[in-house]
Formats: structure tokens, sequence, C-alpha cells
């Protein structure tokens, strides 16, 4: 895996063309943006506070590769993501959703990310640890006592396990986790103890006087106090190897430092992606009352979350000076100037992202690494089967595609989908009790007519599905 630290924007767009078609200035836009993070942290220390993150608006229709672009660049820079949509801030009225949640959940990414890091880390101490007790559920240690024992009636008695039956107790467990190292007793059944927190989830206390935080933290709090039970549970050595492996790496992993690390990595990488943020811009309608006004009290409340302030979270304080926000929206109804100015003004770079050709349509079923015509191979793998696409087949997919696209609703790449499916519906219903394994499913240009002739012809009809 490639170190994201030592990406190049070059090198940053080549990994995005690896799964996103087209889209040029979206990419270098991101790929600047990311590269800037790590100039940033090898900056002056004078200067590293001074210098903040250019947010990017993209601006484009839906299905051409938004969400992608920031998900998978997400992925490269091993950042903590989230996504949001705008338009759910306006749910409940003028005040609308805690805006703040949305940096409460960045947070919880980022906790996340770092705990399956460190629990890598200690991944192979806490699989011995999890191997041993299960040994010691299988065949309990014979110990050696000092001339007496206390057996469970309580009666102090002289007891000396003699010295040959301790040694073949010794060899027979090594005997025994040797096999378990190997996995050879996976389905043996054994019964161990599960730790389990016996606290009952708690409800809001009184309607609304409680904040989110204070909620939160009020459940870790009785969550520590709350004695963890033991509870016997008969699992087969696979379950109780899962199990116990989790609860292991948990004991050598220190929580404070976790929350520490996470913190700082959610200010310094995190990013947060707000989409359909043309829903909550005001339609270039000015003053008045209704749905607007509570638009613009949503912009109103994400204005100081992108300025840059402190947010509490169950982890510690969130400062969002540094966190990369991209936004993105159609503004098929509104445009970006029909934002407050404020918010406009944290979105310094626009992007606009080109609407999908027929071309683009073509490498997008052949070229990803995530191409729609090889998760369809894959699916067709897995049963044992053999399917290929013939070049003309797949132009003639890409051209229905582009065709309903232009006729009803555009939807950009994601009525390749509905048209997939369509074609391939019937063999994969079929697949494996009536098609033979022994020839592969050949999907040729007059199959795709065929099959996708309706989905051409009932137009009206089509409106009324993706």
């Amino acid at each position: 895996m490639l170190d994201p630290k030592s990406l190049t924007p070059r090198q940053i767009v080549a990994e995005l063309d690896k799964y996103i078609v087209g889209q040029h200035d979206a990419k270098r836009n991101v790929a600047i943006a990311l590269r800037n993070r790590w100039r940033r942290m090898n900056a002056s220390p004078e200067m590293r506070n001074e210098i903040i993150p250019n947010n990017i608006l993209m601006i484009g229709a839906t299905g051409v590769g938004k969400t992608e672009i920031a998900r998978r660049l997400a992925r490269i820079a091993d950042a903590p993501f989230i996504k949001v949509e705008a338009s759910k801030f306006t749910e409940v009225g003028y005040v609308g959703r805690d805006v703040e949640s949305m940096v409460r959940d960045l947070a919880e990414q980022s906790v996340n990310l770092v705990k399956t890091r460190k629990k890598e880390e200690v991944k192979e101490k806490a699989a011995q640890a999890a191997e041993e007790i299960i040994l010691d559920a299988l065949i309990p240690p014979m110990r050696k006592s000092a001339g007496f024992a206390v057996p469970q009636n309580g009666n102090i008695e002289s007891q000396e396990e003699p010295q040959g039956d301790v040694e073949l107790n010794e060899k027979t467990r090594n005997v025994f986790r040797e096999k378990i190292k190997n996995k050879e007793l996976e389905d043996r059944k054994i019964e161990i103890d599960i730790k389990q927190n016996n606290m009952p989830g708690v409800g809001m206390i009184g309607a609304g006087v409680m904040d989110e935080v204070s909620m939160m933290n009020l459940q870790e709090m009785l969550s520590g106090m709350m004695p963890k039970k033991n509870k016997k549970r008969k699992l087969t050595i696979a379950e109780a190897r899962k199990i116990l492996i989790e609860e292991e790496a948990a004991k050598l992993i220190d929580m404070d430092e976790v929350k520490e690390e996470a913190i700082s990595k959610a200010e310094d990488a995190g990013i947060i992606f707000i989409d359909e943020i043309d829903k909550i811009a005001s339609g270039g309608k000015k003053g008045g009352g209704g749905p607007d006004v509570s638009r613009e009290g949503v912009q109103r409340d994400l204005l100081p979350i992108v300025e840059g302030s402190s947010v509490n979270t169950k982890y510690g304080v969130v400062n969002t000076d540094h966190i990369l926000f991209i936004a993105a929206g159609a503004f098929h109804v509104s445009k970006p100037s029909d934002l407050i100015p404020e918010l406009q003004g944290r979105f310094p770079i626009r992007v606009e992202l080109s609407s999908l050709t027929k071309e683009d349509f073509i490498r997008i079923l052949k070229e990803p690494k995530n191409a729609l015509t090889k998760q369809y191979q894959a699916l067709f793998e897995a049963e044992g089967f053999t399917i290929n696409f013939d070049d003309e087949a797949v132009n003639e997919i890409a051209q229905t595609a582009f065709h309903i696209n232009t006729e009803v609703e555009n939807i950009g790449a994601r009525r390749l989908h509905t048209v997939m499916s369509k074609l391939l519906n019937e063999f994969l219903f079929d697949v494996p009790d009536k098609i033979s394994k022994e020839n592969p499913i050949r999907i040729t240009s007059t199959m795709v007519k065929e099959k996708l002739s309706e989905l051409v012809k009932n137009k009206d009809l089509s409106e009324y599905i993706l």
C-alpha cells in the first residue's frame, strides 16, 4: 500500500484515475488540497496554525462522481471521513438538527480508525492470549502444589500432584496448543467466560433538557461505574477465537492514547463531505418566510463549523480550523451565489464537474478497478461460472444508458446499474440451476438490444423507475 504522506498531487490523481473516469479538474483540486495537508504539517511551527485549508465546492449533476472523489480521497489519505446531507438539518424547522453532530461523527470515525490500527499492532499478542484461554478451557492446567491445596469444598488437606501427572498434562497441552494454532479443532465446542456490561440503555431525561454530548458522557460514566459481569457461553473454537481476540486486544490498547491520537487526526486530517448543499440555498429569493428562512438558518448554523470552532465530543474537544470541508450540489434550481455570502467565502475553490458522455460510460464499464463488468464477473465466478462481454455489447450498454439519461432524468453513472441489472437479472436468477458451467456466458450486442429494447421504448414508464 502506498504511504499517503509521500504521495505527490500527480500520484494522487493517478490513484483516483483507477476508480473514477474523467473529472480531471476536480481530481487536481482535491489532490492539491490533500498534499497541502502534508505541506502544512511540515511548515514552520509559527506558520502551521496560520495555514488554513481551501475548502472545495463541487458543482455537477447527480451520478458524475462527486461523492466518489471525496470518498476515494479519504481512503488514499487514510483520513477520517464522513458524508452528511445538508438537507437533513432542515428537517425540524428553523433551528434544524444539531449541525455539530457532523464533527462528533468525524471524531467517532477517527477513534475507530486509530483503534483498528492499534488492534492490528497487538493482534499477534492478543491471538496468543486468546489461544491460551481456549487451551485452558479444553485442557485445564495441572499445577504442582506447594505441599497443600485448597479444594472446592474449602477443607485444607495435604495434597501434592504427582510429578508424572503434571508432566503428562503439560505434554497434552503442548499437543493441543499446536492443534489450536493450526486451526485443527475449529468446530469443537468449548465454554468460555465473556465480559458483558449489564447497564441498561439510558433514556432522555426531561424533554430535551440534556444535550447530545451530556447524554453520551452520562452513559459513558454510568457504564464505567457498573460492574462488568462474566457470562458463560458455549461456542465453537472458531467463534470463541474471534470474541477473545477482540477482548484481549482491547485490554492491550491504552484508550486515553487512542482518544488523544484520534482527536489530533480528526483536526489535522479529517474530511467532511457536505452533500446536497444546493438544497439549503434560498433559490434566488431574498427575504420572506417559509422554507427559505429555515434554509438560511441552517447555513448560519453551518458557518461557525466551517469557519473554525471548538466542538465538544465524548472523546474531547475537536477544533475544526484545519478540517477540510468538501461541499457538493447539482445547483439545478439554485446557484452557488444563492448561498449566504459568508458561507460562499468559506468555499473558495469551485469545481464544475462535466456531465458524462457515451464514451465516459464505455470507460466506466471497462476501465476502473471496480468497473461494473468486473463486479458482475466476480458475482458469477462465486457460482463457478464465467461471463464475458463483447466490446460491441459494452458499446450498446453505454449507448442505451446515455440515451435513457437524455430522454428521461439524467442520473449519471447510476443509470448503468439499472441497465446492467435489467440485462443480467435473468442469468443471475437461472444460475446455477438452469445454466451449465461448461459453457461461458457470452453477452453480445444482439442480446443487449433484445433485452433492453423495452427499457428504451417505454420512456413514460421509465420516468417512474431508476
